[in-house]
Parts: structure tokens; C-alpha cells; sequence
């Protein structure tokens, strides 16, 4: 089936191509494997190694990391990371994209490399700063990438399969945490160091070959057929409603003053704060619980394990369902319960429980989060820069993640806060339901009322999703 057969196609109209559902599967399916393998492992070679890993391998002896000197370390990282999301965003639309993200992942993987020289606090805090100024662009960009190549109604899973990454990075991290630690001492580098030094060798050398086979759009993909070429750009134009993909910086100022915008900002900002919780102290807080560094190196693994396959199922039904705040508030309060664990109990094995189902649940709502948030933002650009304002303005949480668990054991303060924050993320999707459901509805009364169709769409082409025929 290298192709469209003739009784797959129905012509629904002048200019709707509408295929069985075989072959539109066949056709999304291409597109999978030749896209979702590349940004997957970019996706996993940013979260494989944290400095949770290299703090519990005996960094924070060596650097002499006391009081709130890593907590610091960890903050000055979000700030150019926030920052830097929209410019990087709009540098995508600019140039193509197998040339902006691999020069992104060059860029953090020599800077990580080189933090295996890092000897002093001072240096980690300016070499922190700028990995997150490189490694910024790299998850709005893909993000916007999938939606140059997919439907919305097709976004949540690929999205979802990709920030699993995320997930198996926390689990593997751990794993190879443990062997790295072994060369105490190689080449005079500390255990630590080795950690850098080898997550950033790989990510250069998976950087260079993504120049040459990382797929551009639709129109240059070279391993479509001219027929699968058309279905795709009829696809995804349609699903556009037909609104410009030029790039006009009027397109990023409707962004900017779109009110849509800071709600999602606020969704994923309260289900953010959770997740660099885990990310930055779960292994800390597992060695709090009374067991070994070493041990909660490995321990650290289950939690993301749970994360992982949470994420690629909820994003798979929010997909066949269609539905996105339901999925969101839902799993918030799996998160919770996860937290609630981890704040009342004082023993060992229900707070690692609690750790579990945390993790279990807070992965799973970013993709659904980024896939309803681009879902909602009318036209290629506008998309991009309201993804970059999701992501980049929400990602701030971090500073606030790297302040709250300064009290051991029990980190009543870190969990209490992060509850809030779950809490926040609930009510803001309700709300969000409620009002997109209110849109939509003004939107239909007007297409009646006006006799607006389809055919007229060129008219509202500059509208974004203002326009009555973007729902």
C-alpha cells in the first residue's frame, strides 16, 4: 500500500479529500515513524541526566552545596529557559526545522559536556543559565512541529508519545545514575562529572545526522508519495479552517492579547510546579524516606515508569474521545491523592507510594495541556507564539518548584504548595471547558444567523480563532 487507491478516496467537496479510515491510518502511520523517532530521543536526551542525579551522586559534596545554593543552581536555569521560548518559536517559523532544533541540541549538548568541568558553585550557577538559554526552544518546537504535520483531533497521543520521553528519561536516568557513579575517579573526574560529560557527547552525536534526515513539512517530506502529500496539506489545511499560515507579526500580537492564552498559562502552570517537583527532588525525597543514595537512585526509576505509561494511554483517549479538560482535571487529582500520601503519611512505604501515583499523574495532563492549547490558537503563527507563551511564561514554576522543599523529611511546605498548585490547574480547566463550550456555541449562532459557511472562509482568514468558523 505505497500509495492512495482510487476506491479509497471520496472528493466531499471542491476541495476536501476524505479517505477510508485504513488508509488514513496508513498514512498517519508513515508519518509516525518517520517523525516521532527523532523528536522522541531529542525529547529524552534533554530530561535523561538532571541535577537531582548529579546532586545525589555527590555533587552537592563536592561543590560545596549548602543552604540554598542548590535551589539557586536549579532556579537560574528557568529564567533564560522562560525567556527564550517565543524568540525561539518564531525562529522556527523563520527557518526550517531540521535545521533550528538540531542547532538547538548541539548548542546544550556541548554545554553540558563542558559542565563536566564545572569546580566550583559559581560556575555551575553561570553554566546552568546557559543551558537553559540552549535548551529552551526544544520543547515548544516540537510541540509546533507536530502541529505543522497533524490534525488536532491526531495531536494529544504523538504529543503525548514524545513527552513519555520525559518519563523514560526520570526512569533511565536513575539506572544509568547508578552505573555512572562507578567511575569515581576516571580520567580525575568525579562520578558527577562522568553524568555531564557522557549526556552530552550523545546528544551532539544524535544532533549531527538529525540535519540530514529530520523532515521539514508536508510539501518537502520526502518520503510521502505526491498522493499521501496532497491528502496530508488537504488535511491540515482544513483543519486550520482555512485560517493564514503566513508570518505577520500581527499574528503574534493576537497571540500576546488573547486572554485564552493566560488561561492555559495558568493550567499548566499549576500542573508544572508538581512536575519540577519530581523532576528535581524525587530522588532526594526517596533518600529522605531512610534509604541509600544509591538506592534511591534506583527507587527514583517505578515513579517514572508509572508516569510513562499513563501518559501514552491518557493521551490515547483523549484523542479517541476528543476531550481534553476531563483528562486534565482528572488526572490532577490522581496527582493529588499522590501528594496527599506523601503529606500525611510517615512511613516509608506509602509515602514511596504516594511518590508513584504523584508521578502517574502529573505526566500524563502537558501533552493533553499543549494539545488543547494549540488546538485553540487559530493560525500557524499565532500557534506557535501562544504554544512558546504556554510553555515559556508557565516553565517560571520552576523557580517557584526549586524553593519549596527545604524541609526534610517530611517536606510538609514543597507538598502543601504543590497541592495548591494541582488545585489551581483544576479549577482553571473547568473553567476553560466552560468557556470554550460558551464560544463555540456564540460561533454556530452566528454562522446561522449570517449564513456563513466554509466557502466564505477566505473572508476570516486573518482572524486566528476569532473567526466564526474556527471551532
Amino acid at each position: 500500500m505505497g500509495s492512495l487507491r482510487n476506491d479509497s478516496i471520496e472528493f466531499k467537496s471542491e476541495n476536501q479529500i476524505v479517505l477510508n479510515p485504513r488508509e488514513r491510518a496508513r498514512i498517519l502511520r508513515k508519518i509516525d515513524w518517520h517523525l516521532l523517532p527523532f523528536v522522541t530521543v531529542f525529547y529524552l536526551l534533554s530530561y535523561l541526566l538532571s541535577p537531582a542525579n548529579a546532586r545525589v551522586a555527590g555533587m552537592a559534596t563536592n561543590l560545596s552545596l549548602t543552604g540554598f545554593r542548590y535551589n539557586i543552581a536549579a532556579v537560574v536555569f528557568f529564567i533564560p529557559y522562560s525567556f527564550a521560548e517565543v524568540p525561539s518559536n518564531i525562529a522556527l517559523k523563520l527557518f526550517r526545522p531540521s535545521r533550528w532544533i538540531p542547532s538547538i541540541m548541539v548548542a546544550w549538548g556541548i554545554v553540558t559536556t563542558l559542565m563536566c568541568l564545572i569546580k566550583s558553585y559559581q560556575s555551575l550557577i553561570v553554566a546552568r543559565a546557559f543551558l537553559g538559554l540552549t535548551e529552551a526552544g526544544l520543547f515548544p518546537g516540537v510541540n509546533y512541529y507536530i502541529c505543522l504535520w497533524y490534525p488536532r483531533s491526531e495531536r494529544s497521543k504523538r504529543i503525548a508519545i514524545f513527552y513519555s520521553a520525559a518519563s523514560v528519561a526520570g526512569a533511565f536516568g536513575g539506572l544509568l545514575a547508578y552505573g555512572i557513579e562507578r567511575m569515581e575517579g576516571v580520567g580525575g573526574l568525579h562520578g558527577w562529572q562522568w553524568i555531564f560529560c557522557l549526556e552530552g557527547i550523545v546528544t551532539v552525536l544524535v544532533a549531527i545526522p538529525s540535519f540530514f534526515y529530520m523532515q521539514d513539512y508536508p510539501e518537502t517530506g520526502n518520503f510521502l508519495t505526491e498522493p499521501d502529500r496532497l491528502y496530508i496539506m488537504n488535511m491540515v489545511k482544513q483543519d486550520a479552517n482555512q485560517l493564514s499560515p503566513r508570518f505577520d507579526t500581527k499574528f503574534v500580537w493576537q497571540a500576546i492579547k488573547d486572554y485564552k492564552t493566560y488561561v492555559q498559562i495558568l493550567i499548566h502552570l499549576g500542573m508544572l510546579v508538581p512536575g519540577y517537583a519530581i523532576a528535581l527532588f524525587s530522588p532526594t525525597i526517596i533518600n529522605e524516606l531512610g534509604y541509600s543514595a544509591a538506592n534511591a537512585q534506583l527507587l527514583s526509576v517505578p515513579p517514572f515508569v508509572a508516569g510513562a505509561i499513563a501518559t501514552v494511554v491518557v493521551g490515547i483517549y483523549s484523542d479517541k474521545h476528543n476531550l481534553r479538560g476531563p483528562y486534565i482535571i482528572g488526572c490532577a487529582f490522581v496527582s493529588l491523592a499522590g501528594y496527599i500520601l506523601l503529606y500525611t503519611s510517615v512511613k516509608a512505604g506509602p509515602s514511596y507510594a504516594g511518590a508513584c501515583l504523584a508521578a502517574a499523574g502529573y505526566y500524563p495532563t502537558i501533552p493533553v495541556i499543549l494539545t488543547w492549547a494549540g488546538s485553540n490558537a487559530g493560525g500557524d503563527l499565532k500557534r506557535g507564539v501562544a504554544l512558546a507563551m504556554v510553555i515559556g511564561i508557565s516553565n517560571l514554576g520552576g523557580v517557584c518548584s526549586s524553593f519549596i522543599y527545604i524541609d526534610p523529611p517530611r517536606f510538609h511546605l514543597g507538598h502543601g504548595t504543590v497541592m495548591g498548585f494541582l488545585s489551581l490547574a483544576i479549577i482553571m480547566s473547568l473553567f476553560a471547558m466552560w468557556d470554550f463550550n460558551r464560544l463555540n456555541k456564540k460561533k454556530q449562532a452566528q454562522c446561522l444567523a449570517e449564513n456563513i459557511t466554509d466557502n466564505r472562509g477566505h473572508e476570516f482568514e486573518d482572524m486566528g480563532d476569532t473567526s466564526p468558523l474556527f471551532r
